[in-house]
Protein backbone atom coordinates (compact mmCIF):
# COMPACT_ATOMS: atom_id res chain seq x y z
CA UNK A 1 0.00 0.00 0.00
CA UNK A 2 2.93 2.19 0.91
CA UNK A 3 4.58 2.17 -2.83
CA UNK A 4 0.70 2.67 -3.95
CA UNK A 5 0.42 6.06 -1.78
CA UNK A 6 3.93 6.93 -3.34
CA UNK A 7 3.20 6.39 -6.73
CA UNK A 8 0.14 8.61 -6.21
CA UNK A 9 2.30 11.54 -4.80
CA UNK A 10 4.85 11.34 -7.45
CA UNK A 11 2.27 11.71 -9.79
CA UNK A 12 0.35 14.28 -7.86
CA UNK A 13 3.60 16.23 -7.50
CA UNK A 14 4.72 16.48 -11.14
CA UNK A 15 1.17 17.35 -12.07
CA UNK A 16 1.47 20.26 -9.95
CA UNK A 17 4.85 21.25 -11.50
CA UNK A 18 3.47 20.94 -15.09
CA UNK A 19 0.52 23.44 -13.81
CA UNK A 20 3.24 25.91 -12.05
CA UNK A 21 5.22 25.50 -15.44
CA UNK A 22 2.22 26.79 -18.05
CA UNK A 23 1.24 29.42 -15.04
CA UNK A 24 5.07 30.95 -15.59
CA UNK A 25 5.11 30.80 -19.55
CA UNK A 26 1.49 32.32 -19.21
CA UNK A 27 3.16 35.22 -17.29
CA UNK A 28 5.84 35.59 -19.25
CA UNK A 29 3.92 36.34 -22.15
CA UNK A 30 2.28 38.56 -20.59
CA UNK A 31 5.09 40.32 -19.28
CA UNK A 32 6.85 40.58 -22.84
CA UNK A 33 7.10 44.43 -23.77
CA UNK A 34 4.87 46.09 -26.97
CA UNK A 35 6.74 46.08 -30.17
CA UNK A 36 8.25 49.36 -30.17
CA UNK A 37 7.58 51.37 -33.62
CA UNK A 38 10.52 51.49 -36.16
CA UNK A 39 12.33 54.73 -35.58
CA UNK A 40 13.20 56.62 -39.04
CA UNK A 41 16.46 57.17 -39.93
CA UNK A 42 17.37 60.63 -41.56
CA UNK A 43 20.55 61.57 -42.82
CA UNK A 44 20.15 64.22 -44.92
CA UNK A 45 17.36 67.20 -44.96
CA UNK A 46 17.44 70.01 -47.82
CA UNK A 47 15.15 72.97 -47.42
CA UNK A 48 14.70 74.31 -51.09
CA UNK A 49 13.22 77.98 -51.52
CA UNK A 50 11.88 78.54 -54.90
CA UNK A 51 11.04 81.72 -56.06
CA UNK A 52 7.22 81.76 -56.99
CA UNK A 53 7.48 84.04 -59.95
CA UNK A 54 10.66 82.98 -61.10
CA UNK A 55 11.15 79.11 -60.82
CA UNK A 56 14.52 79.39 -61.82
CA UNK A 57 15.38 81.23 -58.86
CA UNK A 58 16.16 78.25 -55.92
CA UNK A 59 17.91 78.39 -52.94
CA UNK A 60 18.87 75.41 -51.11
CA UNK A 61 19.40 75.30 -47.23
CA UNK A 62 20.92 71.19 -46.09
CA UNK A 63 22.08 69.33 -43.48
CA UNK A 64 23.67 65.80 -43.33
CA UNK A 65 24.32 63.38 -40.36
CA UNK A 66 27.02 60.56 -42.16
CA UNK A 67 26.50 58.02 -39.47
CA UNK A 68 22.47 57.78 -39.30
CA UNK A 69 21.55 56.25 -35.72
CA UNK A 70 25.18 56.78 -34.57
CA UNK A 71 26.61 59.79 -32.10
CA UNK A 72 26.60 62.50 -34.40
CA UNK A 73 23.61 64.63 -35.16
CA UNK A 74 22.19 66.34 -38.34
CA UNK A 75 24.71 69.34 -38.88
CA UNK A 76 23.66 71.91 -41.01
CA UNK A 77 25.59 73.91 -43.84
CA UNK A 78 26.62 77.01 -42.30
CA UNK A 79 26.54 79.16 -45.48
CA UNK A 80 22.62 79.23 -44.08
CA UNK A 81 19.75 80.48 -46.22
CA UNK A 82 19.85 84.00 -47.78
CA UNK A 83 16.95 84.79 -49.47
CA UNK A 84 16.18 88.45 -51.70
CA UNK A 85 13.78 91.03 -49.98
CA UNK A 86 10.61 91.67 -50.58
CA UNK A 87 9.95 87.81 -52.88
CA UNK A 88 7.40 85.38 -51.85
CA UNK A 89 8.80 81.83 -51.98
CA UNK A 90 7.77 77.97 -51.94
CA UNK A 91 9.45 75.89 -49.14
CA UNK A 92 9.53 72.42 -49.59
CA UNK A 93 11.59 69.35 -48.31
CA UNK A 94 13.57 66.73 -49.38
CA UNK A 95 14.31 64.21 -46.45
CA UNK A 96 16.56 61.09 -47.19
CA UNK A 97 18.30 57.89 -44.85
CA UNK A 98 21.03 57.92 -47.31
CA UNK A 99 23.01 55.42 -45.57
CA UNK A 100 23.43 53.28 -48.50
CA UNK A 101 23.87 55.24 -51.78
CA UNK A 102 22.51 52.28 -53.56
CA UNK A 103 19.21 52.46 -51.60
CA UNK A 104 18.25 55.94 -50.44
CA UNK A 105 14.77 56.38 -48.78
CA UNK A 106 12.20 58.62 -49.17
CA UNK A 107 11.55 59.69 -46.03
CA UNK A 108 9.49 62.35 -47.00
CA UNK A 109 7.30 60.16 -48.67
CA UNK A 110 6.92 58.04 -45.75
CA UNK A 111 5.98 61.25 -43.78
CA UNK A 112 3.52 61.77 -46.29
CA UNK A 113 1.98 58.65 -45.95
CA UNK A 114 1.75 58.91 -42.00
CA UNK A 115 1.01 62.78 -42.66
CA UNK A 116 -1.83 62.60 -39.29
CA UNK A 117 1.43 61.44 -36.68
CA UNK A 118 3.59 64.55 -38.16
CA UNK A 119 3.78 68.38 -38.38
CA UNK A 120 7.06 70.97 -39.07
CA UNK A 121 7.20 73.50 -36.89
CA UNK A 122 9.07 76.94 -37.64
CA UNK A 123 10.97 79.37 -35.77
CA UNK A 124 12.59 83.22 -36.97
CA UNK A 125 13.65 85.99 -36.76
CA UNK A 126 11.00 88.06 -35.39
CA UNK A 127 9.84 90.67 -38.22
CA UNK A 128 11.83 88.95 -41.08
CA UNK A 129 8.94 88.01 -42.74
CA UNK A 130 6.10 90.39 -44.09
CA UNK A 131 4.18 86.73 -43.98
CA UNK A 132 3.87 85.16 -42.19
CA UNK A 133 4.42 87.91 -39.50
CA UNK A 134 5.61 87.44 -35.65
CA UNK A 135 8.65 84.80 -35.05
CA UNK A 136 6.92 81.69 -35.97
CA UNK A 137 5.02 79.10 -33.70
CA UNK A 138 7.52 77.00 -32.16
CA UNK A 139 6.97 78.88 -29.08
CA UNK A 140 3.24 79.22 -29.94
CA UNK A 141 1.16 76.78 -31.77
CA UNK A 142 -1.08 79.26 -32.89
CA UNK A 143 1.02 81.62 -34.21
CA UNK A 144 0.50 82.11 -38.00
CA UNK A 145 2.88 79.90 -40.53
CA UNK A 146 1.54 79.54 -44.11
CA UNK A 147 0.63 75.54 -44.35
CA UNK A 148 0.30 74.55 -47.87
CA UNK A 149 -1.06 70.96 -47.19
CA UNK A 150 -2.40 69.46 -45.28
CA UNK A 151 -2.86 65.75 -43.00
CA UNK A 152 -5.18 63.22 -44.96
CA UNK A 153 -7.11 61.93 -41.01
CA UNK A 154 -10.02 64.64 -40.39
CA UNK A 155 -9.60 63.95 -36.40
CA UNK A 156 -11.34 67.43 -35.75
CA UNK A 157 -13.51 67.90 -38.72
CA UNK A 158 -10.77 69.47 -40.75
CA UNK A 159 -7.34 68.44 -42.25
CA UNK A 160 -4.46 69.48 -39.77
CA UNK A 161 -1.06 71.07 -41.12
CA UNK A 162 1.83 69.11 -41.74
CA UNK A 163 4.65 71.35 -43.50
CA UNK A 164 6.34 69.58 -46.07
CA UNK A 165 4.75 72.77 -48.05
CA UNK A 166 4.66 76.26 -46.69
CA UNK A 167 4.80 80.01 -48.19
CA UNK A 168 7.35 82.52 -46.39
CA UNK A 169 7.38 86.44 -48.28
CA UNK A 170 10.35 88.44 -47.08
CA UNK A 171 9.77 91.62 -45.79
CA UNK A 172 11.51 95.34 -47.52
CA UNK A 173 14.03 95.21 -44.86
CA UNK A 174 17.31 93.30 -45.23
CA UNK A 175 18.40 91.20 -42.39
CA UNK A 176 21.91 90.10 -41.56
CA UNK A 177 22.76 86.96 -39.26
CA UNK A 178 18.96 85.97 -38.26
CA UNK A 179 17.77 82.30 -37.71
CA UNK A 180 15.28 79.86 -39.73
CA UNK A 181 14.62 76.62 -37.72
CA UNK A 182 12.63 74.00 -38.87
CA UNK A 183 11.50 71.09 -36.17
CA UNK A 184 9.36 67.96 -37.02
CA UNK A 185 7.49 66.34 -33.99
CA UNK A 186 6.24 62.50 -35.04
CA UNK A 187 3.44 63.09 -32.81
CA UNK A 188 1.09 59.66 -33.18
CA UNK A 189 -2.30 59.49 -31.46
CA UNK A 190 -1.87 62.49 -30.40
CA UNK A 191 -1.81 65.10 -33.06
CA UNK A 192 -4.83 67.87 -33.09
CA UNK A 193 -5.08 71.24 -34.03
CA UNK A 194 -3.82 72.30 -30.74
CA UNK A 195 -0.58 69.93 -31.08
CA UNK A 196 2.48 71.94 -30.10
CA UNK A 197 6.13 71.64 -30.57
CA UNK A 198 7.29 70.14 -27.86
CA UNK A 199 3.94 67.04 -28.24
CA UNK A 200 5.21 64.37 -29.80
CA UNK A 201 9.44 63.35 -30.35
CA UNK A 202 11.69 65.06 -32.41
CA UNK A 203 12.79 64.04 -35.40
CA UNK A 204 15.07 66.76 -36.76
CA UNK A 205 15.40 70.28 -35.14
CA UNK A 206 17.40 72.60 -37.25
CA UNK A 207 18.60 76.03 -37.16
CA UNK A 208 19.78 77.70 -40.00
CA UNK A 209 21.61 81.31 -40.38
CA UNK A 210 19.00 83.31 -41.93
CA UNK A 211 20.44 86.66 -44.12
CA UNK A 212 17.57 88.45 -46.53
CA UNK A 213 19.23 90.84 -49.12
Amino acid sequence: MKTIDQLKNLRLMALLFAAIAIVGCSDDDDAAPEEEEEVEVITNVSLVFTNTTDPTDVVTASAVDPDGEGVQDLVVDPAGITLSVNTTYALTFVIQNALDPNDVEDIGEEIEDEDDEHQIFFGFTDGAFADPTGDGNIDMASNPINYEDEDSDNQDGSGNPVGLETTWTTGAAPLAGGNFTARLQHQPDIKTATTGATDGDTDFNLSFVLNIQ
